[in-house]
């Protein structure tokens, strides 16, 4: 069965072919795989609302069975910041070390106590004519003012969940994998997962 992840971003397709690794009745494309294709424009305001967008075009670009994943750093006590904008909170063509050096200089203007921070994902299954599923994951834990580790991507590398002392980035890539809030969101759409059959 055509399975397309709809993502371009090589941290985020070797993170899913993991966890599909095991199911071997998907044959799974991404976006890399058509370079062609124009993936639509972000507009919303919520994680979701943004996975459904990614989730409905490029099943139907494919004609298959898509699963688009949205996800981000929210800070609560920078108003929710980066949240949807994540990806480009440092401007339109951002680097993940431009956008982590703006958040550490807005991290300066809050107390240390007030650095608690979650990740959330949202993940949709869709085929053309629509609506699968719908998850959500979370993992919360609190940021760190300055870059720790060389692994993961995005905020990993000042991002560390509670009951551990690492950032994501000094973790093990087999640990991330099994806490992190994309992991939880996959584990909750597993199920549908297992069910679809060719």
């Amino acid at each position: 069965m055509l399975f397309g992840i709809a993502s371009a971003n090589q941290h985020k397709i070797k993170e899913f072919k993991a966890l599909l690794a095991g199911l071997k009745h998907l044959d799974i494309v991404t976006m890399r795989d058509f370079p062609a294709y124009q993936p639509p424009a972000e507009t919303g305001s919520t994680f979701q609302e943004n996975a459904l967008i990614k989730a409905l075009d490029f099943s139907k670009y494919i004609n298959g069975i898509a699963l688009a994943d949205d996800s981000g750093l929210v800070v609560p006590s920078l108003g929710g910041d980066p949240g949807v904008y994540s990806a480009v909170y440092a401007g339109p063509h951002a680097s993940d070390a431009e956008n982590r050096a703006k958040l550490i200089q807005e991290l300066q203007k809050v107390s240390e106590k007030d650095r608690s921070a979650f990740f959330e994902c949202c993940l949709v299954i869709a085929g053309p004519y629509g609506v699968k599923k719908i998850t959500h994951g979370f993992c919360e834990g609190y940021l760190v003012d300055e870059e720790r580790g060389r692994n993961g991507f995005g905020y990993d590398a000042l991002f560390i969940r509670h009951d551990y002392n690492k950032t994501f980035a000094e973790l093990d890539s087999q640990i991330k994998n099994k806490i992190s809030h994309r992991r939880k969101a996959f584990d909750k759409i597993l199920p549908f997962l297992e069910s679809m059959t060719p």
